[in-house]
């Protein structure tokens, strides 16, 4: 392949220069060195303006912009238009996470420099890796509006005719990423790897819902990508279905922090009860697969019964076939329900 200077350059500094570089171009003195390149980034600006500010302007008359160097935030942009001016404070990830309360500080010092110099705030998170839909709401909740992956590649294609190399290899660069999370859909499930995984739980995210997605790393080792696909109560005991990148494991939870009981308790005890429970659902109602995991743990969250990889997702040699992987998530969750149901009635 074609050498791509942001295979080698991957760090997040790197990604914020290409944003602080591709703002400046929106800047109407740029226009005579490229006019094409100048076109995207006022309609870049222009997009991210408008997610949090319904007034429209006529044109942009001067664009600053620059990363760090101002209270640790990633890029800024000085953006003046005939109508309003406006602040942008972009936090810029790639694979890592917002933390500290980052984006409240930024934002109260966003709307400081507002107040004292009649600017409007825009905040932007923008993210080109994957994270959980759970986390961008909490962003979101904070005040920023986000820009993600598929919205950064569809505003670049758009503007595909640009013959300059360094927003070239930045495209091409988006695209191999989108593609690396996308390659579930045509390798085989034997051949998966972390990607393909991330990539099919945001499909799940997308089809059914997910409770939450994330890395789990047990203090033993043998860390996976994981997938919550509900949260019911039993008994005061959260239980819920979890693809444990291979098998689906019906969970129940004994932290003291998720359950709502106020007796003691013996935590075998109760995974036992909800084991015993779930077998006799689902010998009851003929769904063979759902089995007592080879061993049982003791912990804050317990693995009481599993379907097999293979019998939920699909074979390793083939293909996933997505309606039938819905169809089959959606009956099992339905089944957790039951199980819950029944032993009320009962």
């Amino acid at each position: 392949m074609k050498p791509n200077i942001f295979d080698i350059a991957t760090k997040e500094l790197h990604q914020d220069a290409f944003i602080a570089w591709l703002i400046q171009w929106a800047d109407p003195e740029n226009k005579k060195h490229d006019d094409l390149l100048h076109s995207c980034a006022q309609e870049f600006l222009r997009q991210l303006i408008a997610a949090q500010h319904q007034q429209t302007f006529s044109t942009i008359t001067k664009v600053e912009a620059g990363r760090g160097g101002w209270e640790y935030i990633d890029i800024w942009a000085l953006v003046n238009t005939p109508e309003d001016n406006y602040l942008l404070i972009i936090e810029d990830k790639t694979f890592s996470s917002e933390h500290s309360d980052q984006l409240i500080r930024y934002k109260k010092t966003g709307e400081d420099y507002c107040a004292k110099n009649n600017f409007k705030l825009v905040l932007v998170y923008i993210k080109t890796g994957s994270e959980p839909e759970r986390i961008l709401n909490l962003i979101r909740s904070k005040g920023f509006h986000t820009f993600n992956r598929q919205d950064f590649i569809k505003l670049l294609e758009k503007h595909k005719d640009i013959n300059n190399n360094i927003f070239r290899d930045f495209t091409d660069r988006l695209l191999n990423v989108e593609a690396t999370y996308n390659a579930f859909l045509t390798t085989k499930i034997d051949n998966w790897n972390d990607e393909c995984w991330i990539g099919f739980y945001q499909f799940l995210e997308h089809e059914i819902g997910l409770v939450h997605w994330h890395y789990v790393n047990p203090p033993g080792g043998g860390g996976f990508w994981n997938a919550c696909l509900n949260w019911e109560d039993w008994e005061g005991f959260p239980v819920y279905l979890q693809i444990e990148q291979g098998k689906l494991c019906f969970k129940i939870a004994t932290a003291p922090d998720e359950i709502d009981v106020d007796y003691e308790f013996n935590r075998g005890e109760i995974r036992n009860k909800w084991n015993s429970i779930i077998l006799a659902k689902a010998k009851s109602i003929g769904i063979s697969e759902v089995r007592r995991p080879d061993r049982f743990g003791s912990g804050n969250y317990m693995t009481a019964a599993i379907v097999e990889r293979d019998v939920w997702l699909g074979l390793g040699n083939s293909i996933i076939d997505k309606p039938a992987i819905i169809k089959r998530l959606n009956r099992y969750k339905e089944f957790l329900v039951g199980c819950i149901i029944s032993k009320e009635m009962n």
